[in-house]
């Protein structure tokens, strides 16, 4: 790992977080920054701006950024916001507002070792 960025309690799904993920894992840093520009989901606006941050983060460190590769993209779970709204014959149906932490690694093409398979 190079350099992490993490950015914590954003009001979003991790399901619709992984959703825009899964279309960056693995590519070039500026490959996935010019993809996450093209898209209007939400989870694209944010993942762009954790991946900003790491690549800052590791131009600090002194890394090209031409050279940086995502290696880890996750989107974890955070607490569950818990609100009721009035419904019909006096009860209350709940609404379940989701957050996710959302942590970004980039590292060098030359450190990542994809496991070979053992026979």
């Amino acid at each position: 790992m190079v350099a992490r960025a993490e950015a914590k309690y954003v009001r979003i799904s991790p399901f619709k977080a992984r959703m825009v993920i899964a279309l960056v894992k693995g590519l070039n840093a500026k490959r996935a920054m010019a993809t996450l520009e093209s898209m209007s989901q939400k989870g694209a606006l944010l993942l762009k701006k954790v991946l900003k941050s790491a690549i800052s983060n590791a131009k600090n460190k002194g890394y090209e950024e031409d050279k940086l590769v995502i290696s880890k993209v996750l989107a974890n779970p955070g607490p569950t916001l818990k609100r009721f709204r009035a419904a019909t014959f006096g009860r209350a149906g709940s609404i379940i507002k989701r957050t996710s932490h959302i942590v970004v690694e980039l590292d060098t093409p030359e450190k990542i070792v994809t496991k070979a398979k053992i026979k």
